[in-house]
């Protein structure tokens, strides 16, 4: 799939969230956001329990179709507590950390294609590295109300949700020559972001369905 442009407004957009934001008061119990990277699209999920605990599912989808990688992250009493990592295609790679209420490691694991090995030291602080940022571009962005949504294309600017919800996203000409270019024939996933200064088009999908998207009962 070929790299998406970003409206004007996004990109100054979330530098400015990034910078400016560190936490997001009054998060709803179950939210979806997400962003362009350099080289892919991130979908992110979260489920709060009040300040109790925290969930963060991200998603990042390489535009060149390698490998997909999925990362939970859960804190609890704002301390993490787990990273659990995969990484699919030809070359599998599942990292599993598990921390005290202290931080200390009590559990680690990385499964490769036919073996285990330990995680290093400097390993694993990147990991608790990660999981923080991930969790600081999630505040910024719910500040900045962006919000992810995914459905079906049914041609045009005509997305079923996955919901249900029949809905015509506000895309512009070159979101919809992409759509068209991507679709072939069989059903498209598309999954794009609303805030309040506009629409922007994330990633479309051949083939997949609204089954690989979390809800709030399952997460």
């Amino acid at each position: 799939m070929p790299n998406l442009r970003l409206h004007s407004w996004f990109a100054p957009l979330f530098l400015l969230l990034l910078s400016g934001c560190s936490s997001t008061p009054d998060i709803p119990p179950f939210t979806a956001s997400g962003y362009l990277a350099d080289r892919g699209a991130v979908r992110i999920w979260r489920k709060n329990s009040g300040h109790a605990s925290v969930h963060l599912r991200t998603l990042y989808t390489p535009f060149n179709g390698d490998a997909s990688e999925t990362t939970d992250y859960l804190w609890q009493e704002e301390k993490l507590i787990s990273v659990e990592r995969h990484v699919g295609g030809n070359q599998p790679n599942d990292v599993t950390l598990r921390f005290d209420q202290d931080g200390s490691l009590s559990f680690m694991q990385r499964q490769l294609a036919g073996r285990r090995e330990a995680v290093d030291a400097d390993t694993i602080e990147l990991y608790k590295f990660d999981a923080q940022r991930m969790l600081a571009q999630s505040n910024a962005l719910l500040s900045g109300r962006v919000a992810l949504k995914q459905g079906q294309w049914l041609g045009g600017n005509q997305i079923k949700r996955c919901d249900g919800e029949r809905v015509s996203p506000s895309f512009d000409d070159y979101a919809l020559q992409t759509l068209a270019r991507q679709r072939d024939g069989g059903t498209l996933l598309v999954s794009w972001l609303e805030a309040p200064e506009g629409t922007q088009l994330l990633r479309a999908a051949p083939g997949e369905s609204c089954d690989s998207q979390p809800t709030e009962a399952d997460f």
